[in-house]
């Protein structure tokens, strides 16, 4: 397999560029179908539908799934509504049609399904596009093995090669009722190695304990909880009632992991929109300067705060501003950071908060005590006064523990509010306790001098 380097990209163009169509084909064919969708991302806008329409039909639906969302719409921009429906609707299983289909715009959507010749998948198709986005029955494929709990083995064998026609990958074979509700999973062992004879029942087979299963109204979040609990490859979808609806595997739930982490990532970056690189200049500019005009705000604040106090008679406390603004917002960053994660992977939750602000008052006060002491004795080692080091040191404890206690509990608080808690590791957090820091570090200082 090849590498996808510049001097390769360089040489596919070439090859477009002298309309080479043999060996442009030849060059893709090299790759598997994730890694033409990356030329393809790379390639000049007005080269990429003719690139893919070189593609087998049986490699463009899979290339068109995995395309960044820029290069799908210039794709179907140039496809007819029978392309799109033999490529997405025709081609691909229902979970990842859905997600292609649903972003044309509602008057093409119906006009591509009315030209699908699989009925039934446009059926699947209309069905996950009703659920809300987000949620496990939007995450769920509709294609599933199962079979009812009276069917003997020679029966279960047969349908379960019918069914498995359509599936990429069979992970579990699901055991219904008649009235379609999951009652437990079948193994191929136990189908072929336990049975009696072709006769026996499928329900004599099954294994119903444990069942984990999730209902298509929770959020995908629930989805990767479960999964990554129980270790999962395929999660089973019901609706209310416990029929089965659908399936979720684990490519499904580690695209949600990477979605979660980038989204996370950018809000704790202070970009407050879902944005890619490729997203036009105004786009980034708005995701962008919310948090940029709230960080010019406390650069203000902290401006504001360094004027009200009496900074003239004491120019050495300068020296130590940048000192006291980092290490609160850094320790901020670390408390509100951890919090995240144990909120993300449910090790956390808003009914123990008290708990969770007693550990981080502990971790707090114990870092504290050894970076006051640190600076204590290096300001002292560097010549300065024995007050100024006092007040640095007893003001950098206090910001320490401030720091902690706060950046635990702004992430807390925003979940129990229903607010993304990453939005607390990101500047409102670094901005807070800049502007706090400071008026901590002055009102020590001054209490100190009024001493002496």
């Amino acid at each position: 397999m090849q590498e996808i380097t510049k001097e390769y990209l360089d040489e596919i163009q070439t090859l477009i560029e002298q309309g080479e169509e043999r060996s442009l084909v030849a060059h893709l064919e090299d790759f598997h179908e994730t890694d033409i969708a990356l030329i393809l991302n790379q390639l000049r806008r007005e080269d990429v539908n003719y690139a893919y329409r070189l593609l087998k039909d049986d490699i463009r639906p899979a290339v068109l799934v995995d395309v960044d969302d820029e290069v799908r719409e210039e794709i179907l921009g140039s496809l007819s509504s029978k392309e799109i429906a033999e490529d997405v609707i025709d081609g691909l299983e229902s979970d990842d049609a859905a997600d292609v289909i649903g972003s044309l715009p509602s008057d093409k959507m119906m006009e591509v399904m009315s030209k699908a010749k699989d009925k039934e998948s446009v059926s699947d198709v209309l069905s996950l596009l009703s659920y809300p986005e987000g949620s496990a029955g939007a995450l769920m494929a509709k294609e599933l093995v199962k079979v009812e709990e009276t069917w003997s083995v020679a029966t279960a064998i047969k349908e379960i090669r019918i069914q498995s026609k359509d599936i990429e990958n069979l992970y579990t074979i699901y055991v219904v009722n008649s009235f379609g509700e999951l009652t437990g999973r079948l193994s191929l062992q136990n189908l072929l190695l336990t049975a009696a004879s072709t006769r026996t029942p499928v329900g004599e087979l099954k294994d119903d304990e444990d069942i984990i299963s999730i209902k298509a109204k929770e959020k995908e979040e629930l989805v990767v909880s479960l999964m990554e609990r129980y270790d999962l490859v395929a999660l089973p979808v019901t609706d209310d009632n416990g029929i089965l609806l659908g399936r979720i595997t684990i490519d499904d739930a580690v695209d949600v992991i990477i979605e979660e982490a980038e989204r996370d990532y950018q809000l704790a970056s202070g970009i407050s929109e879902d944005v890619e690189s490729y997203d036009s200049v105004w786009t980034l500019t708005r995701a962008r300067l919310p948090w940029l005009l709230i960080g010019l705000g406390g650069g203000v604040g902290g401006a504001y705060v360094i004027g009200a106090f009496d900074i003239v008679s004491n120019p050495e406390m300068a020296l130590f501003i940048p000192l006291i603004a980092a290490m609160g917002g850094n320790v901020g960053v670390q408390s509100s950071a951890i919090v995240v994660q144990g909120l993300a992977t449910s090790s956390i939750n808003t009914s123990n908060i008290a708990t969770r602000l007693i550990k981080e008052l502990s971790v707090g006060l114990l870092n504290g005590v050894i970076c006051a002491g640190i600076i204590f004795i290096v300001t002292i080692l560097l010549g300065f006064d024995k007050a100024l080091s006092t007040t640095v040191g007893i003001s950098l404890l206090c910001v320490i523990v401030f720091a902690a206690l706060f950046g635990a509990f702004i992430p807390l608080m925003l979940e129990k509010r229903k607010i993304d808690p990453a939005l607390a590791t990101g500047p409102f957090i670094t901005t807070a306790n800049d502007i706090i820091g400071l008026i901590i570090y002055f009102s020590i200082g001054s209490f100190i001098s009024t001493l002496l």
